[in-house]
């Protein structure tokens, strides 16, 4: 049997924090403990809020806490033809449609649809698509592509979730709510979600779920704010045929509100906490690895 691979994705948009810590390192016990492989996957698809700054701490910080990975990392902006690839797959499957309401617009449709009574939100809060672009005609679609409207391009999960029946995962983990074993997947409480925008051939679901399988990752390790993203990730997986992992999803460290750790919460910061003469094994200690 192949060694089991994990691997640790943060986005370089801010310096890492204890909650990155935390999962870093539960990445790189597990792998440890399996004899299994570590890598590091950069997630830098967003050019208006990656910096090269940001990249460069997490390597330091990463090694500062004695974390070893493979090289070389893979960095999403390098690789936009490979989620390019994925899309065009599900575009001939006519799962995928443009979408041109800009954020304003949309917002405006989910307060008229609301003024009948509560709109529906997705798992993370955020109200579900609210427009009708999936009813434009091809004509009228190239037309509106052809003025240089932005758009963004958006999976018709009806007609995906008809080819994806009885979708579920192995949780070895642990959900929000308690959820272990065989959970069923529900990515239709997500609606229509984006897969890439006119600027942009990817989005966060398409990208990870393509990355994992180029990667041959085995084992995802990662915090309980992505559980309920699993369901999209499975029926993504399925539509393209990728293999399926199994997830292990972890508790998220909070502040004293109670809120998850955010990277701009400087008091909980990796490179704060060094430059105040924190250790690797002190820091084992505050994430409850100790």
């Amino acid at each position: 049997m192949s060694p089991p691979v994990f691997r640790f994705a943060p986005s370089p948009n801010g310096y890492l924090h204890l909650g990155h810590a935390y999962s870093a390192l539960l990445n790189s016990d597990r792998a440890r403990e399996t004899a299994g492989r570590l890598l590091l996957r950069i997630e830098d698809i967003d050019a208006t809020r990656c910096r090269p700054e940001y990249e460069t701490a997490i390597y330091e910080d990463l090694a500062w806490l004695g974390i070893a990975w493979e090289t070389p990392v893979r960095r999403q902006s390098e690789h936009l033809d490979a989620y390019r690839a994925a899309l065009d797959r599900l575009s001939a499957l006519g799962l995928v449609y443009p979408a041109f309401e800009s954020r304003a617009e949309i917002a405006r449709l989910v307060a008229a649809r609301e003024a009948d009574g509560p709109w529906r939100r997705d798992p993370d809060g955020a109200p579900l698509y609210p427009g009708d672009a999936r009813s434009l005609s091809a004509d009228e679609r190239d037309r509106l592509i052809d003025t240089g409207a932005p758009y963004a391009l958006r999976l018709d999960m009806a007609a995906a979730c008809r080819r994806a029946v009885g979708l579920s995962w192995n949780e070895l983990g642990e959900g929000p709510d308690g959820e272990r074993g065989v959970v069923p997947a529900r990515p239709e409480a997500w609606g229509d979600v984006i897969l890439a925008r006119k600027e942009t051939p990817t989005s966060y679901h398409l990208s990870v779920v393509v990355d994992d399988a180029l990667q041959d990752i085995s084992e995802i390790v990662r915090g309980q704010d992505l559980f309920h993203a699993t369901s999209v990730h499975r029926l993504l997986q399925v539509l393209l045929r990728l293999p399926e992992p199994v997830y292990r999803h972890h508790g998220l460290l909070r502040d004293e509100g109670g809120r998850k750790l955010s990277k701009s919460t400087s008091s909980t910061g990796l490179r704060e906490l060094r430059a105040a003469g924190a250790t690797p094994a002190g820091i084992r200690q505050l994430v409850g690895l100790g």
